[in-house]
C-alpha cells in the first residue's frame, strides 16, 4: 500500500484507498496516466487520417482499385464489432491488459500493411488494425473514469477531444509527405514506435487491478452483435455502389442485420453479463445523448468526409492545402471541448452545453448549405470554425453524462454502448451521403456533357480534371458543388432534433467519487460475480438495494454543483 503523496521515483504508483473504499490518486499520477492514454489515442487517430490521404497512391501501387472501398470498410467493421466486447471485458477483468493488447493488435495490423504485397493483404492488415483500434477510445475513456470522479472527468475528456483534433490536422499533412518523400509504406511503419511507446508507458505507469474472469462471457450476444454489425456495414457499403439496392446481396445483408438485431435483443434479456445491457435503455439521459451523438455524427461524417475532395475539385487546392482547410473546424472544436470540460468540472452544470451544441451545429450546417462555387475559402473556413465550435460543446459532454448516469461497475460497458451507436451513425451518414451525392453528381453532369467524353464522373480525380477543357471543367465543378452542398441542408432538421431532445436531459449532480452508484436507481447494475475493473476495494459493486449506503445521491458521492 502506498500513501497519497508520491515521490518522483514513484510517480505512477497508485496510493491506497481511503477508509471510505474510494481511491484517491495524486494529480501527478492522474496526469501521467492521461498522457500515456493520449499517446495511445493519438496513434490510432493520427494513423487513420494519414491512411485516408495516402489511399489513392496505395491503390495505384498495389492495383485492385475495385477493392479500394474494402480498405476502409474492413477497419470500420472490425472496430465497430470490438467496441462492445472491449467495454464489457474491461468491466469484468480490468482494462490495463486489454488496452495494451489492443495497442499490440493495432501494431501488428500496421506492420502487415507496411509490408503488404497486395491489396488483399492490405485489407487483412486494416481489419486487424480495426480489431485493436476499436478498443483504444473506449478503454481510454473508461480508464480515466477509473482514476478520476465524474465531477473532474470533464476537463480530461475535453483534452481527449483536443488530441483527436490535432491528429486530424497533422494526419493529412504527414500522409502527403510520406507519399511524396519516403513512400507510403513508411507511413504504416511510423505507427510501430508510437504504439510501442504507448504500450511501455501504460505498462509502467497504470496501476489499476486485474481480476480473474469469473462471470460467463456473453457468447450468444457477441455472435448476434457481430452478425448485425456485419450485415449493416455490408448493406450500406454495397448498396448503390458495388451492388444495386434491390440486389440479392444487399437485401440479404439487410435481412441478416435485422434478424441478428432481434436475436441480440432477445439474447441480452437472458444473459448474465450482457455486452449491451438492456437496462441501460431505461435511462432517459443515456437514450437522449446516444441518439443525439448518432445524429450529429451521421451529419458530420457524412458531409465533412467529402470536403477535402470538394476543395480540390472546386477550388483547385492541392491535397495538402485541402487537408489544412480542416484547421478552422479543429480550432473551434479545441476551444470548446477543453473549455466546456473545465466549466462542467467547476460548476457541475452540463445540460446547457448539449443544447448549445445542437443549436450551433445546426446553424453551421445551414450556413454550409449556402456555399456556392464563388464562396471564398475564408468564408467557408469561418463556417467550419462554427461547426467545430458547436461540436466541441457537446461531444465529450455526452460521454461525461453517460459515465455519470451508471454505476462505476459498468462504466466501460456504458461508454462502449454510447460510442457504438455513434459509430453506427457515422456509418449510416457516410453511406447516405455517398449514395445521394454520387447519384446526384452523375445525373447532373451526365446530362450536360457530350456522350463522347466517356468520363467516369463518380470517380474523377483532381489530376484528371486539370487535363480537361475549360467548359467541361466548369460543368464538373458546378455539378460537384450542386451535388454536395445541398446535403448540408438535408441534415439541418435532423440535427435540430438534438436540440429538442437535449431539453429533456435531467441534470443529475456529477459524482464526486470514483466508485459511485447509478444516478437513476432503476438503471443500477445488477450484482456481478466479481468486482468491477475500477473497483479498488474488495467489496463488490453496489446494487440498487445498497445504493443509498454506497453514497448514491449523497453529498459525499454526488456534488450539488
Amino acid at each position: 500500500m502506498f500513501s497519497r503523496k508520491t515521490s518522483s521515483a514513484a510517480i505512477a504508483t497508485a496510493p491506497a484507498p481511503e477508509s471510505s473504499g474510494d481511491p484517491q490518486y495524486s494529480k501527478r499520477y492522474v496526469i501521467t496516466i492521461f498522457l500515456s492514454l493520449a499517446i495511445a489515442m493519438f496513434t490510432a487517430s493520427f494513423a487513420e487520417t494519414m491512411t485516408a490521404t495516402a489511399l489513392p497512391t496505395i491503390v495505384g501501387d498495389l492495383g485492385g482499385v475495385e477493392l479500394m472501398q474494402w480498405v476502409t470498410t474492413a477497419f470500420i467493421m472490425a472496430s465497430t464489432i470490438t467496441m462492445l466486447i472491449y467495454g464489457k471485458l474491461g468491466d469484468l477483468m480490468g482494462r490495463k491488459f486489454l488496452i495494451m493488447s489492443a495497442l499490440a493488435i493495432y501494431l501488428v495490423g500496421s506492420v502487415i500493411c507496411a509490408i503488404t504485397p497486395s491489396m488483399e493483404f492490405l485489407i487483412v492488415g486494416r481489419f486487424i488494425s480495426g480489431m485493436g483500434g476499436g478498443g483504444l477510445m473506449i478503454l481510454s475513456q473508461a480508464i480515466i473514469a477509473d482514476v478520476v470522479p465524474a465531477r473532474q472527468i470533464g476537463k480530461y475528456l475535453g483534452f481527449i477531444g483536443a488530441v483527436f483534433s490535432v491528429s486530424t490536422v497533422l494526419g493529412p499533412i504527414l500522409g502527403g509527405w510520406f507519399v511524396q518523400v519516403p513512400g507510403w509504406r513508411w507511413m504504416f511503419a511510423f505507427n510501430a514506435p508510437l504504439a510501442g511507446i504507448a504500450i511501455i508507458c501504460i505498462g509502467i505507469f497504470l496501476k489499476t487491478p486485474m481480476h480473474k474472469l469469473t462471470a460467463p462471457l456473453d457468447v450468444k450476444g457477441i455472435i448476434f452483435m457481430v452478425l448485425a454489425v456485419t450485415g449493416l456495414v455490408l448493406t450500406v457499403s454495397w448498396g448503390g455502389t458495388v451492388y444495386a439496392w434491390d440486389s440479392v446481396q444487399v437485401i440479404g445483408a439487410a435481412v441478416v442485420c435485422v434478424v441478428a438485431s432481434v436475436l441480440l435483443v432477445l439474447s441480452e434479456r437472458k444473459a448474465a453479463e450482457p455486452i449491451l445491457p438492456l437496462y441501460m435503455f431505461k435511462d432517459r439521459n443515456f437514450n437522449i445523448v446516444t441518439i443525439s451523438g448518432l445524429l450529429i455524427m451521421a451529419g458530420q461524417m457524412g458531409t465533412v468526409t467529402y470536403l477535402p475532395t470538394y476543395f480540390q475539385i472546386v477550388n483547385g487546392l492541392s491535397p495538402e492545402l485541402a487537408g489544412l482547410m480542416s484547421v478552422p473546424r479543429v480550432i473551434g472544436l479545441m476551444i470548446t471541448s477543453v473549455s466546456t470540460g473545465f466549466i462542467a468540472s467547476k460548476t457541475g452544470k452540463y445540460k446547457w452545453m448539449t443544447i448549445a451544441c445542437g443549436v450551433v451545429v445546426t446553424i453551421s450546417f445551414f450556413l454550409m448549405s449556402l456555399v456556392t462555387v464563388h464562396t471564398t475559402l475564408f468564408v467557408i473556413g469561418l463556417y467550419l470554425f462554427i461547426m467545430g465550435f458547436g461540436n466541441g460543446l457537446g461531444q465529450q459532454i455526452y460521454v461525461l453524462i453517460v459515465q455519470n448516469e451508471f454505476s462505476h461497475a459498468i462504466v466501460g460497458t456504458a461508454t462502449a454502448g454510447n460510442n457504438f451507436f455513434r459509430q453506427i451513425g457515422s456509418t449510416l451518414g457516410s453511406s447516405f451521403v455517398g449514395t445521394f451525392f454520387t447519384a446526384r453528381l452523375t445525373a447532373d453532369i451526365s446530362s450536360k456533357l457530350p456522350a463522347s467524353s466517356h468520363l467516369d464522373i463518380a470517380n474523377i480525380t483532381p489530376e484528371e480534371l486539370g487535363h480537361l477543357t475549360k467548359p467541361v471543367r466548369e460543368v464538373i465543378v458546378n455539378g460537384y458543388c450542386d451535388a454536395l452542398i445541398p446535403v448540408f441542408l438535408i441534415f439541418v432538421p435532423i440535427i435540430a432534433v438534438t436540440i429538442v431532445l437535449c431539453c429533456f436531459i435531467k441534470e443529475h449532480p456529477l459524482a464526486t467519487t470514483i466508485n459511485h452508484g447509478a444516478a437513476n436507481p432503476r438503471c443500477e447494475a445488477p450484482l456481478s460475480s466479481g468486482p468491477s475493473a475500477g473497483d479498488h476495494s474488495s467489496s463488490p459493486p453496489a446494487t440498487s438495494s445498497t445504493a443509498s449506503t454506497t453514497g448514491m445521491g449523497s453529498p459525499s458521492v454526488r456534488g450539488q454543483g
